[in-house]
């Protein structure tokens, strides 16, 4: 019998999938590694893996790559480039606070905002239908926090990125995964800026 783990049908194993997409939704090393609760040599395992198996030769490379895993939804789906692109509602609204425990108490309690869920330092909140984000900053720096970020919903994310690139709007990366709901629903985004880099997204549910 051959050694070693049989080959994965997808290009990237799981555990790499998991790594790349953190990778593209701008997350440092240190930060996949606390969210996957894994080693940062882990991380840099992965992400070396899945370099060589794509044949990228920086990191960069692997934030502007398009591809969607094989048991992902939108891996099925045919994207519809004949279809316009219609930005909107607004899906989702970021906002940074100091102190989550403070924050998930005033927007929840004091506003009486519907909770949503909450992911350690993360939490949302539903306003009549648009998602409110809210994520704890480093209470240390001096700096004014980032600014919110407006998220457009899309009916088709790589269509839209597709044809939004064509029109000269840069994106820092490619549509990725960033969240599996515990229904199957997936959330993709993708991430650019305004003409005066004020940070500004696409999204999309794929069920």
């Amino acid at each position: 019998m051959p050694r070693g783990r049989p080959p994965h049908p997808d290009q990237l194993t799981p555990a790499e999938w998991r790594v790349v997409e953190s990778v593209r939704h701008g997350l440092t090393n240190p930060q996949i590694a606390r969210r996957h609760s894994i080693g940062v040599d882990a991380v840099k395992y992965h992400i070396a893996n899945a370099l060589a198996k794509l044949g990228f030769a920086s990191r960069a490379e692997l934030r502007r790559w398009d591809g969607v895993r094989r048991d992902s939804r939108l891996f099925a789906t045919e994207i519809d480039m004949d279809q316009p692109v219609t930005l909107g509602p607004i899906g989702q609204i970021s906002r940074h606070v100091r102190d989550i425990e403070a924050a998930r108490h005033w927007y929840g309690e004091v506003l009486g905002l519907p909770h949503l869920y909450s992911f350690g330092t993360l939490a949302f909140f539903d306003c009549g239908g648009t998602r409110l984000f809210l994520s704890q900053s480093a209470p240390a720096s001096d700096d004014p926090p980032p600014e919110s970020i407006l998220y457009f919903r899309v009916a088709d994310i790589r269509a839209a990125h597709a044809r939004l690139s064509a029109r000269g709007v840069a994106f820092s990366q490619a549509p990725h995964m960033i969240h599996l709901h515990d229904d199957g629903t997936e959330e993709w985004m993708a991430f650019f800026a305004d003409p005066e880099g004020r940070p500004l997204a696409i999204m999309a549910q794929v069920a």
